[in-house]
C-alpha cells in the first residue's frame, strides 16, 4: 500500500487548475491503492503558494526549495520527484497532462524504470486506467505492473476536489545532483494577455484557416473574444500557417479544453482539432461549409461567411452587455 504523489504545478505565486485536478485524480487513485496523496511543491522560494496548496484537498504538502528548481527545467525536477517520491513512501506519481507534465512524466517512468499511463481519462475500481487513442476514437483500458508507476491525467476529465486543508505540511530537505549536461535556463518570453487562460476559460472562441490572415484574427475575431469575456484558440491549420502562435492551438498535438461555451470560426474540424474541444458542453460552429465536419459535433451551427456573420454577432452580444 504505496502513496499517490502529485506534481504540483505552480507560476507566479499562483497554482493553476491543472494542479487541483491532478489532486482529484491521484484522490481516486489512492482510494483504489489505500495509500494517501501528497502534494510535491518544488521550487526556489515557494512563499504563500504553500497555503494554497494546502487548500486543494491532498492529505500532506511536501516542499522542496533550491535554487536549482526556480525555473521549469525538466532534468533536475526529475530527479527530485524521484527523490520526493522514495522519501515519502509513494509508489504512484501523477502529473496532469499539460506541457510541464508532459515534459517530465515520461523522463520520470525511464529514471525509476516504470510503466506509465498517459492522458488518462479515468479511474477504475481496480487500478486501471482509461485513456484515449487514435484521437478519442478508441478508449484503452490500462493495467501497469511495474511496482513504480507514473500516470498524467487529462485536464479536462476529472474534477478538482474542494476538498479539507492538508493535515500535514512538510519542507524536505534533499541533496540532489544536477545532472553535468543539464539543459540551462536562458529565458522566458511569456506571452502577456488580459483574457483568461485557455485551458481555464469558461468561454473560448477559436479561429480556423478560414479566417485567412492573422490581421483578421485581430480586426474580425478579437473583438467577439472580448465581447464574451472569453479566451481565445486556434486550429492547428491556422498556427501552421502563421496567423497566430503555438500557445493558442486545441486539439490532439495542441491543448485539449472542455469551456462551457466554444464557438469555432472557419474551422473545418479535423479528427485532431475535434480531440481537444469535443467534450465542450455547448459548441457552436461558424462555417460556410455545410459539409464541414465540425456541424457534426456542433450543438449549434450557423452555415454563412465568417466576415459577415462575426461581426454581427459581436455587435449582438455587445448590446446584451
Amino acid at each position: 500500500m504505496g502513496n499517490v504523489l502529485i506534481y504540483g504545478e505552480h507560476a507566479g505565486g499562483n497554482i493553476p487548475k491543472a494542479t487541483a485536478v491532478a489532486v482529484g485524480a491521484a484522490q481516486q487513485i489512492a482510494a483504489a491503492s489505500g495509500g494517501d496523496t501528497i502534494l510535491a511543491l518544488l521550487g526556489n522560494d515557494l512563499g504563500g503558494v504553500k497555503d494554497a496548496a494546502a487548500q486543494l484537498g491532498a492529505t500532506k504538502v511536501v516542499c522542496v526549495e533550491s535554487a536549482d528548481l526556480e525555473h521549469e527545467t525538466a532534468d533536475i525536477r526529475t530527479l527530485t520527484m524521484k527523490a520526493v517520491a522514495e522519501a515519502t513512501g509513494s509508489d504512484t506519481v501523477v502529473f496532469a497532462a499539460t506541457t510541464a507534465g508532459k515534459d517530465i512524466a515520461p523522463r520520470l517512468a525511464a529514471a525509476a524504470e516504470a510503466a506509465i499511463a498517459s492522458d488518462v481519462t479515468a479511474v477504475n475500481d481496480d487500478g486501471t486506467f482509461v485513456r484515449p487513442m487514435y484521437a478519442g476514437n478508441v478508449f484503452a483500458t490500462v493495467k501497469l505492473e511495474s511496482d513504480f508507476k507514473v500516470v498524467s491525467v487529462r485536464t479536462t476529465a476529472f474534477e478538482p476536489v474542494e476538498g479539507a486543508a492538508a493535515s500535514a505540511s512538510e519542507d524536505l530537505s534533499l541533496s540532489i545532483e544536477k545532472p553535468g549536461n543539464a539543459v540551462e535556463f536562458v529565458k522566458l518570453d511569456a506571452t502577456v494577455s488580459d483574457r483568461p487562460v485557455l485551458t481555464e476559460a469558461e468561454r473560448v472562441v477559436a479561429g480556423g484557416r478560414g479566417l485567412k490572415s492573422g490581421e483578421n484574427f485581430t480586426t474580425v475575431l478579437e473583438p467577439l473574444v472580448d465581447a464574451l469575456g472569453a479566451a481565445m484558440g486556434a486550429s492547428r491549420a491556422a498556427v501552421d500557417a502563421g496567423y497566430v502562435p503555438n500557445d493558442l492551438q486545441v486539439g490532439q498535438t495542441g491543448k485539449v479544453i472542455a469551456p462551457t461555451l466554444y464557438i469555432g470560426v472557419g474551422i473545418s474540424g479535423a479528427i485532431q482539432h475535434l480531440a481537444g474541444m469535443k467534450d465542450s458542453k455547448v459548441i457552436v460552429a461558424i462555417n460556410k461549409d455545410a459539409d464541414a465536419p465540425i456541424f457534426s459535433v456542433a450543438d449549434f451551427g450557423l452555415v454563412a461567411d465568417l466576415f459577415e456573420a462575426v461581426p454581427e454577432l459581436t455587435e449582438k452580444v455587445k448590446a446584451l452587455a
